[in-house]
């Protein structure tokens, strides 16, 4: 029964992830351009506050972590599947730069309320150590976010235009992520709660709390640089248009797959190991493309995909595994705010290196998985006996 329970669990969640994933962190890519032009502004104003939005969501990650830590998930994500659709809806009505920053201001609150980060802390609320297959399954549902949001976002910007799209997805929120979190993730017994006028737990940010959160924030700018600029980059190393789109569609199904291999093979050791593996994948296809140029374009894709599939997963466990389940919620937003911090500034920062370094950028992006590879190598497995 418990099996059952789980996996219904795990079901609902990956869905409810996948449309927040598809309607808040990659709906830009589409509708940031029609969103200018109907505003009369240049689309980076639409990126700038997506920008600022994911910083907002940064800074609110120790809040909603240790919130989750006292009272478990379930309110806080249906509190972001509410948020998330007001910010959508205002962002449908915007016809100015204020509204418009409104808007965003909103979706960041909800992002930090109901993304990953969030998601994983409730798993960790709900089973403590053995959280690694939930948060394992959910990320294979959500690995599919950008396969399925990006065409359903253009679908509805022909279809419908930009702004009734925006409402399409505020009614997702409403209509299917709503009642998923609220029907099938537990709420927390009364007697399990803790006060939020407890004392603030004290972690210390002592050398391991440092080098994971370096790891992370390293690698992740490099996730949210591709994300952006791939097409761009890969062109610039000899790829052809067509090349670097096909590659790009590759990343999705890449990072599923990893996952899959996370979750049948990997799940037998620390994930400190699949993530140093992890780390080394985006070097290794950089490396490739540099040698044999831009028709090995789909290879660096699926290098780098994989490594991002596994680098997801160990965003929640890595921390469950090294720490342990106690105040889970609250060390989580504490870790993960530099590297949502990097995510935010990476696509503003790589966009301007891409103008003078092109295709060598890589060098950049190489060394930076290097560098996350390195602090993860100075952190320590600890023994079974703790």
């Amino acid at each position: 029964m418990r099996l059952r329970n789980d996996t219904t669990l795990i079901v609902a969640l990956g869905i409810a992830q996948t449309l927040a994933w598809a309607s808040s962190y990659y709906l830009p890519a589409i509708l940031a351009d029609p969103i200018a032009r109907d505003l009369g502004i240049s689309s980076n104003w639409v990126f700038a506050m997506f920008s600022a939005a994911l910083a907002i969501s940064a800074l609110l990650g120790p809040r909603i972590g240790r919130q989750i830590d006292h009272v478990g998930g379930r309110d806080v994500l249906c509190a972001s599947n509410i948020i998330l659709a007001a910010g959508l809806v205002l962002l449908g009505l915007s016809h100015s730069l204020i509204l418009m920053a409104v808007a965003w201001l909103l979706l960041g609150i909800g992002m930090g309320l109901g993304l990953y980060d969030a998601a994983f802390a409730a798993l960790g609320r709900i089973y403590g150590d053995a959280a690694r297959r939930s948060i394992t399954g959910i990320t294979l549902f959500a690995g599919f976010a950008s396969t399925i949001g990006w065409p359903l976002t253009a679908w509805g910007l022909h279809a419908i235009g930009w702004r009734w799209t925006c409402v399409g997805w505020a009614a997702a929120h409403l209509l299917i992520c709503l009642p998923l979190n609220a029907i099938f993730v537990p709420k927390v017994r009364a007697e399990h709660r803790v006060t939020m006028k407890a004392p603030k737990p004290h972690i210390p940010i002592d050398r391991d709390m440092v080098l994971l959160a370096f790891a992370f924030s390293a690698a992740w700018s490099v996730t949210s640089a591709m994300a952006v600029h791939l097409p761009r980059i890969l062109e610039s190393m000899g790829a052809t248009q067509a090349q670097a789109i096909a590659a790009g569609a590759l990343i999705g199904p890449a990072q599923v797959v990893a996952r899959i291999i996370e979750a049948g093979v990997l799940k037998r050791f620390h994930p400190l190991y699949s993530t140093r593996l992890a780390c080394v994948a985006h070097p290794i296809g950089a490396g490739i493309l540099a040698l044999f140029g831009g028709g090995f374009a789909a290879v660096f894709a699926l290098l780098h995909g994989a490594g991002n599939g596994i680098l997801t997963i160990a965003r929640g466990t890595l921390p469950l595994a090294i720490f342990g389940p106690k105040d889970y919620g609250y060390r989580l937003g504490l870790i993960g705010a530099p590297s949502r911090l990097s995510q935010a500034l990476a696509p503003v920062i790589f966009g301007l290196l891409i103008v003078p370094l092109g295709g060598y950028v890589l060098l950049v992006t190489s060394g930076l998985s290097l560098a996350a590879l390195g602090a993860l190598f100075l952190l320590r497995v600890p023994s079974p006996d703790g």
